[in-house]
């Protein structure tokens, strides 16, 4: 059987049952109050129900007519949303964004840079990937499974565009009690008999910091654990294994039995947003361009 209820019926229906009289709702409407009684009619005819108790005065809702309402309105409403979704769709104002984080950016400073975003881009949902290291998150751009990354660079790999975000100190982690975590203030060459514990795959970014850091201090950071991840890392140190140097937003991570200290003289490591040159979506342009406008928040 053929269906010929249209959505103009519904409107129609809902508009009477609104006002509750034919007359008023075909002034609402801007049609003829003949056509619009004759609208209802066919839509009672084709649902074979009577939905309006009709008086000389006015009309009333009768108990099928109540419950056809709510399915009217349901339908009428997620149509609208539907439209208004396609539209702000279209303008790369709604839509799903897929971002990687390295662990630290991820406790650090995602909340900040979602609630950044939404303020401008409110349509916007978010896929979330952590625990990715820079390298992971570019070959994952470059899949095209990613949409953005946060990373540190240098970056060694092509295609990646880059928009640096802030700069942040590398700052030692200690097990709790560790002498060097008592002193009121510390040098990087204060590290110089530590064993240090590092990630199985350091970003570059980091690694050739901690690197130049230790050298221009006269020595060489004696590695002796890795770990798979930085949280992993931070449970080594604090079960005493060595200490590790990290980004201060690694501070954000929640790891009992350690203790971060500020170093004099300790390098910086970048933090910028990443997507790949071959990227055409209209919503992370928007996003790039959200993130660049809210960069003094960083």
């Amino acid at each position: 059987m053929v269906n010929k209820v249209e959505l103009r019926h519904l409107r129609y229906f809902a508009t009477v049952a609104e006002t509750c009289h034919f007359g008023h709702a075909a002034k609402r409407l801007s049609m003829a109050q003949p056509a619009l009684s004759h609208a209802i009619r066919q839509l009672e005819k084709e649902l074979g129900v009577c939905l309006l108790a009709r008086t000389t005065r006015r009309v009333e809702l009768t108990e099928a007519g109540k419950f056809f309402l709510d399915e009217a309105l349901h339908t009428l409403n997620r149509l609208d949303a539907g439209i208004q979704g396609v539209r702000l769709f279209d303008g790369g104002r709604s839509g799903l964004v897929r971002v990687g984080f390295t662990a630290a950016a991820a406790f650090g400073h995602l909340p900040l840079m979602v609630q950044a975003i939404r303020k401008k881009l409110p349509g916007l949902e978010f896929e979330i990937h952590s625990d990715l290291s820079s390298q992971e998150q570019c070959d994952k751009l470059r899949e095209e499974t990613l949409d953005l990354g946060v990373v540190h660079p240098p970056l060694h790999h092509t295609g990646v565009e880059l928009l640096p975000l802030c700069e942040e100190p590398l700052i030692a982690v200690f097990p709790s009690g560790h002498p060097l975590a008592e002193k009121a203030s510390l040098d990087v060459d204060d590290l110089r008999d530590e064993s240090f514990v590092t990630e199985v795959k350091p970003d570059p970014g980091i690694d050739d910091e901690v690197m130049k850091m230790c050298l221009n201090a006269g020595f060489s950071p004696r590695r002796k654990h890795v770990a798979p991840n930085l949280p992993t890392l931070l449970a080594l140190v604090a079960a005493g294994l060595g200490i590790g140097l990290v980004p201060e937003s690694a501070r954000a991570v929640p790891m009992p039995g350690t203790a971060c200290r500020h170093l004099r003289g300790a390098a910086t490591v970048t933090m910028a947003l990443a997507w790949h040159r071959s990227q055409r979506s209209q919503v992370v342009a928007n996003v790039v361009k959200a993130f660049d406008a809210y960069l003094p928040a960083f």
